[in-house]
């Protein structure tokens, strides 16, 4: 079957080469373990059960997690063994089982997700997205998602285009995300965790502010107090230089940062998370080794 899953409808057949997501129609996962640096509803005290899979549809210049979705870190496993990841992290104490970077994968982890809840998996299933997602995607996941944790990137077609070679990523994530809050509902919340609802992340890139700006404003003007922000400072340059876009190869000023939280505020935006701080000198990516994928032996 030749494959159309994301935006990019490559068409090849993944059976026999990877597409433009650099997968196979095998699940490859670099890591699976509790992981505490998520929003605070959704890591809570005891960490959210974090899955990163390998590869990646869209593909962003910046991605601080290349190491997994431009490279090949992670190994691949059966739909069977992805089940019982989802297990373990829970008996490990998970929050919720939180699938990063998912979309490229929706066919498998649709199945999986099914097939752990009639074995009695009960807690909050996190689709943690680039928000780059197709109209077959969406419906592949929706029915088992309860909260979506989705990145806007882009307001500009020309700075997607430019950073993620995806010019209709606004048109493609602004679509989706409003399929999520209109399926998702209104936030949930219990004991101070999220257990339904929608989570929008927007990552100030450098030399983006007005982007970002623009992004806060339309999202907030279109879904109001339906969505929670999550405004970040946390952008970490690529290890090594873009040569061609030297722009990215610098964290984001405190000044930036503020600009765009009072912009929020003056906007009238009061569900969000911010990082303060020393964030933006902290490093937020953690060792895609393996860890948790294999069968303990």
């Amino acid at each position: 079957m030749l494959c159309s899953i994301c935006p990019r409808h490559c068409l090849v057949d993944r059976d026999k080469q990877i597409g433009y997501c650099r997968s196979s129609n095998t699940v490859k996962v670099a890591r699976a373990a509790l992981h505490y640096w998520e929003e605070p509803c959704i890591s809570g005290d005891n960490g959210s059960g974090t899955i990163f899979f390998s590869g990646c549809s869209l593909g962003c210049l910046f991605c601080q997690n290349s190491e997994i979705s431009h490279g090949d870190s992670g190994v691949e496993i059966s739909n069977d063994r992805l089940v019982d990841i989802m297990f373990e992290l829970k008996d490990k104490g998970a929050n919720n089982i939180n699938l990063v970077t998912p979309d490229h994968f929706a066919i498998n982890i649709r199945e999986c997700v099914d097939i752990a809840r009639k074995r009695g998996l009960n807690i909050p299933i996190v689709m943690n997205t680039g928000g780059y997602l197709s109209d077959s995607t969406y419906v592949l996941l929706k029915d088992v998602t309860d909260i979506w944790l989705t990145d806007f990137k882009f307001y500009s077609s020309e700075i997607a285009q430019k950073y993620a070679n995806a010019s209709d990523y606004p048109e493609v994530a602004f679509k989706a995300l409003s399929k999520m809050v209109r399926d998702t509902g209104s936030p949930v919340f219990e004991d101070g965790l999220m257990k339904r609802g929608v989570v929008v992340r927007v990552l100030l890139l450098p030399g983006c502010l007005k982007d970002s700006k623009n992004i806060v404003k339309y999202l907030y003007n279109c879904f109001g107090e339906s969505i929670i922000f999550s405004l970040m400072n946390q952008y970490t340059p690529p290890t090594k230089e873009i040569l061609e876009y030297p722009e990215l190869n610098r964290k984001c000023t405190k000044k930036e940062y503020d600009r765009l939280i009072d912009y929020a505020i003056s906007l009238g935006i009061e569900n969000a998370y911010i990082q303060e701080g020393d964030t933006a000198k902290e490093s937020f990516i953690p060792s895609f080794d393996n860890t948790g994928v294999l069968p303990e032996q």
